[in-house]
Order: C-alpha cells, then structure tokens, then sequence
C-alpha cells in the first residue's frame, strides 16, 4: 500500500477523536475567556475602589484588556470549529 493512502486512512479513523477534542477545545477557551475577564472585572472594581480619581483610566484599560481577551478567545472557537468541518 502507498504511505499517503495509510496516513489517510489513520487520519479518517482518528476524526471523531479530533471534533472530540475540537469541541473540548472550544468549551476551554470559552470558558478561559470568561474566567479572564472575570479577573479583570473584579480588579477593576477594586482598584476603582481604593482610587476613585482613576477611574477613566483603569476603565479604558480594563476594555482593553477585555477586548484582547475576548479576540483570542474567539480565534480559538474559530480554529476548533474549522476543525470539526474540514
């Protein structure tokens, strides 16, 4: 048998296992992103807390550092669905 035809039949026979992990993937980083910017909500209000006088500051920074968070996270759904539709 030819080397290609073996490697795809070992890639056809492992797909469930890669959408499996593909879906657990995404949970991951859904999950990771919420916890981040959870993080990032509480530091905020605390330090929004102990210096109210920075307020604009700390928000512009705390929507910034959510908006990252929540990019990253989306890449990796993106990548993961790929992966369990190609």
């Amino acid at each position: 048998m030819d080397l290609l035809a073996i490697l795809l039949q070992v890639a056809q026979d492992l797909s469930p296992f890669a959408k499996l992990g593909a879906g657990l993937g995404a949970g991951i980083a859904a999950i990771g992103a919420g916890m981040g910017i959870g993080q990032i909500g509480r530091s905020a209000v605390e330090s929004i807390a102990r210096q109210p006088e920075a307020v604009g500051d700390i928000r512009s920074n705390m929507i910034v550092a959510a908006a990252l968070i929540e990019g990253v996270a989306f890449f990796a759904i993106v990548v993961c669905l790929l992966i369990v539709f190609l």
